[in-house]
Formats: C-alpha cells, sequence, structure tokens
C-alpha cells in the first residue's frame, strides 16, 4: 500500500467536509454558551443586603422565618448560606463542613460543559487552517490539468480553503470569550457564596460566645 498516494488521495477530497465540521462544531459552542447563560441566571445576588439581612435575622431571633424567605431563592450564596444554616444547630464544625460540601457541589455544577467552549476555542483554528492546508493541496493537484476551467478551479478551491481558516477562527473567538465570561462569573459567584459561608461562621461562633442568649437564633428554634 503506498501511503504517500493514500494520503494524497485523503487530501484530494478538499476543503468541503472540514467546513461542515466547522459548522457543526459552531452549533455545539453556540448550545453550550446558550446552556451556561440559562443556568448562571438567578445564580447571583447581593451580597451586602443579603449576609446585612441575615445578621439583622440574628439578632432578632428570626433566623427561621429568614430561611423560609430564601429556601426558593436559586443563588449559590444564599444556597450555601442557608445549607450552613440548617446545621448550625449541630456546631461549628459541622456547619463548616455542611458549607463546603455545598459550595464544591456548585463549583462543580457551574463548570459543566465550559471545557467544551475552552477546547474549542484552542483547537479550532487548527481545523480550519487544516482545511486550508487540504484545500491548497487540492489546488495544486488542479494545477496539472492545462485549461480555462482548470485555472478557474484552482481559484475557487483556494478560495475554499481561505474561507476554512477564516470560519475556524469565526467559531473559536466566541468560544474564547465565552469560556472567559462564564469561568469570571463562576469565580465571582463562587467569591460570593465564601463571603456568604463566612457571614454564616460568624453567627454560630457569635451564638457559641454569647453562651446561647438567643437559643432560637443558634439552634434554629429546637
Amino acid at each position: 500500500m503506498d501511503l504517500t498516494n493514500f494520503f494524497l488521495d485523503f487530501a484530494l477530497l478538499g476543503a468541503t467536509w472540514v467546513l461542515w465540521l466547522l459548522v457543526v462544531l459552531s452549533v455545539l459552542s453556540v448550545g453550550v454558551m446558550i446552556d451556561r447563560a440559562l443556568w448562571f441566571r438567578g445564580r447571583d445576588t447581593d451580597i451586602d443586603r443579603f449576609t446585612h439581612e441575615m445578621r439583622g435575622a440574628f439578632s432578632r431571633g428570626e433566623l427561621d422565618r429568614f430561611e423560609m424567605k430564601h429556601k426558593d431563592d436559586p443563588a449559590i450564596p444564599v444556597r450555601v448560606a442557608l445549607r450552613g444554616l440548617a446545621e448550625r444547630g449541630h456546631g461549628p464544625d459541622a456547619t463548616a463542613e455542611a458549607m463546603h460540601g455545598e459550595k464544591v457541589r456548585w463549583r462543580i455544577a457551574g463548570g459543566k460543559n465550559t471545557i467544551v467552549l475552552g477546547t474549542l476555542g484552542n483547537n479550532v483554528p487548527f481545523v480550519g487552517l487544516f482545511g486550508t492546508v487540504l484545500g491548497v493541496i487540492k489546488a495544486f493537484h488542479e494545477l496539472k490539468q492545462k485549461s480555462a476551467e482548470s485555472e478557474v478551479m484552482v481559484f475557487q478551491t483556494v478560495s475554499e480553503a481561505l474561507v476554512a481558516t477564516a470560519i475556524g477562527l469565526l467559531v473559536a473567538i466566541p468560544a474564547v470569550v465565552a469560556f472567559n465570561y462564564f469561568t469570571r462569573r463562576l469565580k465571582n459567584v463562587m467569591g460570593a457564596a465564601d463571603e456568604a459561608a463566612h457571614a454564616v461562621m460568624l453567627l454560630v461562633h457569635g451564638a457559641e460566645h454569647t453562651g446561647g442568649t438567643k437559643p432560637e437564633a443558634a439552634r434554629g428554634g429546637d
């Protein structure tokens, strides 16, 4: 088997199939962007307002009412804080571990499929360049045919080859932008979740140091 001729025959397929592959990858990229955009809706909150409200509820002994008010809130900092408050009756260690586990769970959920955007952003330009190389090889092969039609075909093939690189960049650039955006968004949300967790721990430790003067706040009314 002549390996050179085998790869030459493959190259002479041109860049058309690469263009279709790029179309498929672009659809995949857009799908992931939409999925992540929908997932992040409502996942953040005004952390200063939330922690201020939580401290006020603690000082009034109304944490149970506070938990009921926010039980359906999808914001990640709120979910982390409520997870900690639910365990406050078991002490600071249990509270901290519960919130740590909640943060890990949300961090994994938030990063889901973002690796697809990162991979496409890094590699799709090479896919487009591969299509360009195939198209150029095919164009040089067509130069062997000395005719007016072959000259037109060569220019058409080269144009098709260059389009592959352009489409590759067109797919990759939005994927990189989206990857950076969602990564930063997740980092900011998890930073707010850390702040909410610290606020809960301050309340739990404060309840211990006050010797249980607010049992309904420290133990959830148990």
